[in-house]
């Protein structure tokens, strides 16, 4: 389906040497970030202690974090969790306050709010556990990389598969780096985002590098960034529907979520945006640059000629 039909191709790779200057330089800022001021762990991976509260009646979540806002424990989240009328409290560790302690004085402040208010269950969470999520994660997010490497040279071919693996980690360091500069709290919910930008990055990549391959077998006489601008402008129309449609159903999670999913959305948005112009732009310069030809992806024709001789034709 398409919304327009762009004519003329557009040249884009005449400005490729931009294109990839600006990610580098962005790319190189968001490492900087990351290696001076880090990221600001959540509960998920510091450790800390749940406390599940449960109400006779839909729990306001406004009220609970208004309540435990009050008690200056740092940083903190409260989510839905099960129904509606339970709430899910996560705190980070405080030094010399034992769980039960702090849990004696949340349902304290609590219960001033609310009377109806009763604890549930309350549960440490320790940093070693923590520590074994992020390690995990990491883990996650190397093998997808490897498995996208091994799928694009399958595919197509090993400069596209270089290519891609790039830009979509530029897309993933970027996401990494906004949130370190602004030191958002990175979590369970933004590393499963992170992990889903990855993925959706990489189909617009295959899109993208299909379209070079047809083109290809079919712009004969065309030069390498002719055929890879037709390739991107034939795909303009389908990439600004999909991930149009998809950033809009993002926006309306960051906007009307709530707090639980706020940075789970927010990630999800800046993957898109830069997922966007990595996969389009980023990826298609570097296979450019890496020397793509026809012959790296499309096989010769045989045919039988006189006497059962084979010709190869171009």
């Amino acid at each position: 389906m398409e919304f327009f039909r762009i004519r003329r191709d557009i040249p884009f790779m005449r400005h490729a040497l931009v294109f990839n200057i600006v990610s580098l330089v962005t790319f190189l800022l968001a490492v900087l970030f990351l290696a001076i001021r880090g990221l600001n762990l959540g509960v998920d991976f510091k450790g800390g202690t749940l406390i599940e509260i449960a109400y006779p009646h839909a729990a306001d979540l406004g009220r609970v974090r208004a309540a435990v806002d009050k008690m200056n424990l740092g940083e903190f989240a409260v989510q839905s969790f099960g129904s509606a009328n339970s709430a899910l409290i996560r705190l980070p560790l405080k030094e010399g306050v034992s769980t039960a302690q702090l849990s004696e004085r949340v349902m304290t402040a609590l219960r001033a709010d609310d009377q109806s208010a009763a604890q549930q269950r309350v549960e440490f969470v320790g940093p070693q556990v923590g520590k074994e999520l992020y390690e995990n994660g990491a883990l996650a997010l190397l093998l997808v990389s490897i498995g996208i490497v091994a799928y694009l040279a399958l595919r197509f071919e090993w400069r596209f598969a270089v290519s891609a693996i790039i830009a979509n980690l530029h897309d993933v360091v970027i996401i990494l780096g906004f949130f370190a500069v602004f030191q958002w709290e990175f979590s369970l919910p933004v590393l499963a985002a992170v992990l889903a930008v990855l993925g959706y990055s990489v189909n617009e990549s295959v899109v993208i590098a299909d379209r070079i391959r047809e083109n290809f077998r079919k712009m004969r006489k065309a030069t390498v960034p002719e055929i890879i601008n037709s390739a991107i402008t034939s795909t303009l129309s389908r990439t600004i529907i999909t991930h149009g449609c998809t950033l809009m159903m993002v926006l309306s999670i960051l906007f009307f979520g709530g707090e639980t999913l706020h940075y789970f959305a927010l990630a999800l948005a800046i993957g898109i945006c830069f997922g966007i112009y990595s996969s389009a732009l980023v990826m298609a310069s570097l296979v450019m640059w890496l020397g793509v030809s026809r012959e790296d992806l499309v096989r010769p024709e045989k045919k039988t000629g006189p006497g059962g001789a084979e010709k190869i034709l171009p």
